[in-house]
Formats: C-alpha cells, structure tokens, sequence
C-alpha cells in the first residue's frame, strides 16, 4: 500500500513535517511513514590512519579517534530513533487513524527515497532543513535534486503549519499541469476544499479554452472553483493572487525545462519555492 511518507531530520521545521503529514494522512486515509536517514557524516565509515604522517607509531590515539566515531554514531542512531518515536505520538495525537509506522536508513537521502519510490503515494518535507534553519530565501541541499529525481508528488511545506483551507493550482495547459488538475479532481487530499485556478498569458481563445477545461473538469468532481487568466509575471501574479485571496496550497508543475534553460533563465520551480510562505505540492 502507497503511503504518505514524511522526511524528518530533527530541525525546527521537522514539526510542520508532522503535522503536514498527519494532515494529508487524515485527508487520504493513507498510511503515514516517518523517514529518517542519517548521512555519511553521522556515522562515519571506519578509515585506516596508520600510513598518515605522525600517527603510525600512536596506536592509542588511532583507537580513541574509532571509539569516538562509535560513539558517535551510536547517538546519532538514538537520536533519530528517539525523534521517530516523538514523531509517531504527535499524528497519533493529531488524530491519524490509517497505520503509523518509521523507519531508520544510512545513506543519501536521495538514494534512499529512489529505493522506496514505489511505496510513495504523497512525499512530504520541509524546504529547509536542519543546516537551512534560519537561512532566509535558502533552499534545502537535498530539495532541489529530490523534485528533480522522483517521480512522485512532494509536498514543499514552511517552517510553520497551517491547515490547509483553499488551494490555487498553477495552470499553463501543459500535460503536467493538465495532470494536476486531473489529480486534484481526483484525489482525495483536497476534497471540500475551494480551488483557484490561475493561468499567466495573454488572454487569447486558445488559453481560455485550456482554462474552461480546468475548471469543468474540477467542476464535475464537486470542488468550488474559481478561474482566472492573469497577464505578468509567473512568480509576481502568483505571489499577488495568493494574498489576494488567502491561498493556503499551491499545486504547480516542476522544472518544466531544461537546465540548460534555466541556468540562463532562471526556474520558475526554484523561485517560487523560494519566496513562497506556505506549502506548494510540486509534480513532475
């Protein structure tokens, strides 16, 4: 069974983690796995020293360096599992009825979650973690190569949660954004929710064509939608018309380009997710 499956690493947003997942959890009725992998630096692989200059003849204090490698990877392990514990109380304590489970890997993160891909139904992390904590504008070093890599929908959230209570889907026309709005009409993690959706371009016939398929589609799934074609800036009419209207959620497409392009032009995906307050739902 697909589940939701949260990315915590003991930093300050790693709360919001939870209860962004526990949320989704409770709105999909979907198991909740809390994912914790401790990188290469948590738990040092063993290195031989006895060639390096001066410690070849000091045998006690290669052995004191290994015991202290040991121990430290030992706290780091009972950290994490300490911190898998917690995480399980609070969606417990948040209401989430579906199975709750955790689970503890060595590795990249990256690695780790290719690994687990097929069992993603719902990836859920924080845009900073725990070395991007009070970084401003800074995105996680693993984030960007995650949404580049899985295939899987991976909700971005911020350092604080928010429920989620009205949803804007960031719609070009294009099949990935075609495939949003086909995954929101039919999904269960926004049921009930009031859906804006927003298209930037010139207002000619073809866009509003793309734009009335929208919100039929979405229409025929019950939501209360609401749509509008802007003519600006992509992240400018997005960011303007989320506090407009008190957006809570952004759907939208990922790096829809090249990165030959965007290293020229910039991305759109990187940029929004870096000026962005509230949670976006990113799809490839």
């Amino acid at each position: 069974m697909s589940h939701v499956i949260a990315c915590i690493d003991g930093s300050r947003i790693t709360l919001a983690v939870c209860d962004y997942a526990a949320w989704a959890s409770r709105q999909m009725d979907a198991p909740l796995n809390f994912l914790h992998v401790l990188g290469r630096s948590e738990y040092p692989i063993p290195a031989d020293l006895s060639g390096n200059i001066g410690l070849g003849s000091r045998e006690h204090l290669l052995q004191e360096l290994a015991e202290l490698d040991e121990k430290r990877s030992k706290v780091a392990l009972e950290q994490g599992r300490l911190m898998l514990d917690a995480a399980k109380a609070r969606a417990l304590a948040d209401g989430v009825a579906s199975p709750v489970t955790s689970r503890q890997r060595h590795g990249e993160l990256v690695d780790t979650l290719l690994e687990l891909e097929s069992d993603v139904r719902l990836l859920v992390m924080g845009r900073q973690g725990e070395q991007g904590d009070s970084a401003g504008e800074h995105i996680g070093s693993h984030l960007e190569n995650m949404v580049r890599t899985l295939h899987r929908p991976i909700l971005v959230i911020p350092a604080d949660y928010n429920e989620p209570r009205r949803i804007l889907i960031a719609f070009d026309g294009s099949a990935t954004t075609s495939k949003a709005v086909e995954m929101v009409a039919a999904s269960p993690l926004f049921r009930g929710l009031p859906c804006h959706v927003v298209m930037v371009g010139a207002d000619k016939a073809e866009a509003r064509e793309q734009l009335n398929w929208a919100q039929a589609t979405l229409e025929g799934s019950g939501f209360e939608v609401t749509a509008s074609l802007r003519a600006g800036q992509v992240e400018e009419v997005l960011c303007g018309y989320r506090t407009e209207h008190d957006i809570d959620l952004i759907v939208m497409g990922a790096y829809g380009h090249s990165k030959i392009r965007e290293f020229l032009v910039g991305s759109t995906t990187t940029r929004l997710i870096r000026q962005s307050k509230i949670p976006l739902l990113l799809l490839r």
